[in-house]
Parts: C-alpha cells; structure tokens; sequence
C-alpha cells in the first residue's frame, strides 16, 4: 500500500492534463475511424447483395422468355423446366432481399452512431481545447504567482544562492578585518616587506625628531638666542668648540 500510495503521487504529480485530454481525444478519433470502416463495409456487403439480386432477376427473365419460346414451338417439357429453375432463383432473390433489408438496416444504425460519434468527438475536442488553454492559463499564473511570493523552486534556488553569497562575502570581509587587526598588532609577521619594519620605522621617527631640533638650535644661533648647534658623531665631523655670544655677534673683519 505504501509503494501503491507513492507511486499514485508520483504519478499524478507527472500527470499532465493536457496530454491526457489529447489521448483520449486521439482514442476517440480510433473509434470513430473504426465505425466510420464498420459503415464501409456494411455498405460494401449490401452493394454486392443488390449486384446479385440484380443478376438473378436477369436470369429469372431470361428463364421466363425461355419457358414461353419453348410452350410456343410445343415444347412444354423444357417450358416446365425453365419454370422450375426460375422459381429456384426467386427463392434466392428472396433471400438476398431480406438480407439486402438487414444490412439496409445494419447501415443505417451505423451511419447514425457514426454520426453521434462525430458530434460528441467534435465537442469534446471543443470542450478539450477550452480545457487545455484554461489550464495553461492557471499554470502560468501560478508560476507568476509562486515567482513573486518566492515559493518557487526556481526562485527558491535563486534565494538560497544569493544568501549563500552573502554569507561568504560576510564572512571574508570578517577575515580580512582580523588579519588586518592582526599585522597591525603585530601577532602576525609581514612577508611582503623586511622583518625590522616597525623598528626602522622608530628609528625613522626618532631622526626625524632629531633633525627638527637642530635646524631650532641653528635659527637660535643665528638670532643670537643660543649656541649654534654641534653636528653628530654620526655625520662623521668633529666636535666645533662652543662659541660665546660675543664672538657670534661679531662681524667678519672687525678685531678680535
């Protein structure tokens, strides 16, 4: 019952009933072609009644023109015989006449049938049609429907593919922020550059420091404000001896 019931689904959810409808209207035309041959032949086997009847109504008269040439010249003998054989073949015309009369009969049934067949092939075939844009109708607003609400599998799909996008770029983006958080606390190392940045950048810092008070120191020295200031051991010059504020305002040519 449990497969019975399962297969019954699947079944019906494959179940279109527009091709169903065409079947059966396809299995109806069959029928109407079978009795629409059915007619054919019985029109055909009463043809060929008549066709006989035809002929031995021939030879009866010919029979009967014989009997009366034969009492004519004295020959009652063969008048008696072609007598006899006509009344033969009048039995048999009247057999073929009842026959005649039953596939007569037989026709017209058919012919009948034949035709109610037609009309209700034509409507069905009508009533299919009307059917058939009806339910394309309903499906496709369906589907419009089930695509705006998002029920569809189609769009549902689409929903599940743009959340899922979402989520990885969410979630790359909280990566890239970490190892950004990381390198600038320095837990992680940064192989695109040398391993003593953040040192060099110090000591860069502290000579930067370094030079903005000297250039103080010498514009002190020229407004005679202070000493002029000493060049570093690093530069590679001796040490000049401090001068007083006498001989810094001193001007170049006058004694000492």
């Amino acid at each position: 019952m449990i497969f019975k019931s399962k297969a019954n689904k699947a079944l019906d959810k494959m179940e279109d009933p527009r091709e169903t409808l065409d079947y059966s209207y396809q299995r109806q035309l069959e029928l109407l072609q079978k009795v629409r041959r059915g007619v054919a032949d019985v029109a055909t086997s009463r043809k060929r009644v008549e066709l006989q009847i035809n002929q031995i109504e021939q030879q009866s008269s010919r029979l009967e023109d014989q009997g009366r040439k034969a009492l004519s010249v004295g020959r009652e003998d063969l008048a008696r015989e072609a007598l006899s054989r006509r009344s033969s073949l009048q039995t048999q015309i009247a057999d073929l006449r009842v026959q005649h009369d039953n596939l007569q009969a037989e026709e017209e049934k058919l012919t009948t049938a034949s035709q109610r067949l037609q009309a209700k092939v034509d409507s069905f075939r009508h009533k299919k049609e009307t059917i058939k844009a009806t339910y394309t109708a309903a499906e496709a607003q369906t589907r419009i429907n089930e695509a705006f609400s998002g029920i569809s599998e189609e769009m549902g799909d689409v929903g599940l593919a743009i959340q899922r996008a979402e989520d990885k770029t969410a979630q790359m983006q909280a990566r890239a922020g970490a190892i950004d958080e990381l390198l600038a606390s320095g837990a992680l190392d940064d192989f695109s550059g040398s391993r003593n940045d953040d040192i060099q950048a110090e000591l860069d810092r502290m000579g930067g420091g370094r030079d903005v008070e000297l250039e103080l120191a010498r514009m002190k020295a020229e407004l005679g404000q202070g000493p002029a200031p000493q060049p570093s051991l690093e530069q590679g010059q001796p040490q000049a001896q401090p001068q007083s504020q006498t001989q810094q305002l001193r001007q170049p040519g006058e004694p000492a």
